[in-house]
């Protein structure tokens, strides 16, 4: 089932922030719970899990004209969402499968999926990415390095490599 979502637009990253997660009152100092699911808009966490996929699903692989989705790269029960607790974010984790297990570019498909969430939800989650357990050569490297901040911040200012998750990543017309 597709889900109905909106792609943000220039206007929308500067005109109005991002809901925030769970806060602290500056008053009291006590946790103030961040907004439900039904207040960021979905119905459920599967409806979550569903946005999510159908943002997933179009990305294309880097060498060949195929999505992540034609080729079973990226799947809806590799989406796993974690309802938040207290002064906490939701927590999604996306686990993917590369096509062979010596893949050259694993790497830069799980930079593809986290940029392509990031840009497309208009509300904070933790996000974790994976490979799937068993199906890489250098699985723990490769998790580590797409799950490293400071590694995605500065493979997105080398300008070739942004440039080829910008293709990867742009929706077709």
């Amino acid at each position: 089932m597709l889900s109905f979502f909106r792609k943000k637009t220039s206007e929308d990253l500067t005109t109005k922030p991002p809901l925030s997660v769970n806060q602290r009152n500056t008053n009291t100092g006590e946790v103030v719970p961040g907004p439900t699911l039904q207040q960021l808009g979905y119905r459920n966490i599967n409806d979550l899990r569903e946005t999510i996929y159908d943002f997933l699903r179009t990305i294309r692989d880097p060498e060949k004209p195929n999505t992540l989705e034609d080729l079973k790269v990226v799947y809806e029960d590799g989406i796993f969402i974690t309802e938040p607790g207290p002064g906490q974010a939701f927590v999604v984790r996306i686990e993917f499968n590369p096509t062979v297990p010596h893949c050259s570019l694993a790497t830069l498909i799980g930079l593809c999926i986290r940029i392509k969430v990031q840009r497309s939800l208009n509300h904070h989650v933790k996000l974790d990415i994976y490979i799937k357990k068993g199906a890489h050569a250098t699985e723990d490297e490769i998790n580590k390095q797409i799950n490293d901040k400071e590694r995605i911040a500065a493979a997105m200012e080398n300008p070739n490599l942004k440039q080829l998750v910008e293709n990867c990543i742009k929706e077709e017309e």
